[in-house]
């Protein structure tokens, strides 16, 4: 395994890895142990976008709607040029989710010295994560065990509009990466610790040939 993770920060260098899926497909939990192994910093643009909404009094996510595009340029985009994480790679959870987004993330990345250099999804069910949301409604606790606090990871239809604005605003997304030759799927329907060994080694595998 750690022959495996230094080949990777060899290749990625101060790139970027993208990780997609759907709500409650274990983005952020992967995502922040990945960032661990590689050194790098972990940006979720879910983060920043409530810790901006609530800074600004707004609410656009309630609803479980991706924020408008001017907006996200605005709050989000300004990270990949931050003098802080300049000379580190960095390990993104869903930056770039509704179509047409994905060009100015790279653009934007590419400019901060952090070139999108794979695009990760973590391929689960519907029915899967509506099990893992299912825990997290009537437990309050993540699978990585974390407790969230948020009222609205509670609310059934706040959790559809979030799987629906994936289908269609984030699929074709994830299209455009796949013809760019950027997509890394990996199987995300077991344990955190398994899917996590697995993205090393998919990550592993794109590196030799990337």
């Amino acid at each position: 395994m750690e022959e495996k993770i230094e080949a990777i920060k060899k290749w990625l260098g101060t790139g970027s890895i993208n990780i997609f899926g759907l709500p409650m497909s274990g983005k952020d939990t992967v995502g922040i142990k990945l960032a661990e192994m590689l050194g790098a910093r972990f940006l979720s643009s879910g983060i920043i976008i409530r810790a901006m909404e609530q800074e600004q009094n707004q609410h656009y996510t309630d609803s479980g709607q991706l924020i408008p595009n001017d907006v996200f340029y605005k709050w989000v985009l300004p990270y990949f040029s931050r003098s802080d994480l300049a000379d580190v790679p960095l390990v993104l959870s869903s930056v770039g989710r509704w179509s047409g987004e994905e060009n100015y993330v790279m653009n934007a990345a590419d400019d901060g010295g952090h070139p999108i250099k794979a695009v990760v999804l973590l391929n689960i069910s519907e029915a899967d994560v509506t099990e893992r949301w299912n825990i997290v409604r009537e437990q309050g606790v993540r699978e990585s065990g974390e407790i969230t606090k948020r009222e609205d990871d509670k609310r059934r239809e706040v959790f559809d509009t979030r799987i629906k604005e994936f289908n269609e605003k984030t699929v074709p997304v994830l299209k455009h990466y796949q013809e760019l030759g950027l997509l890394v799927p990996v199987q995300a329907d077991m344990t955190r610790e398994e899917v996590l060994n697995l993205v090393v080694e998919k990550l592993y595998e794109y590196s030799l040939k990337n």
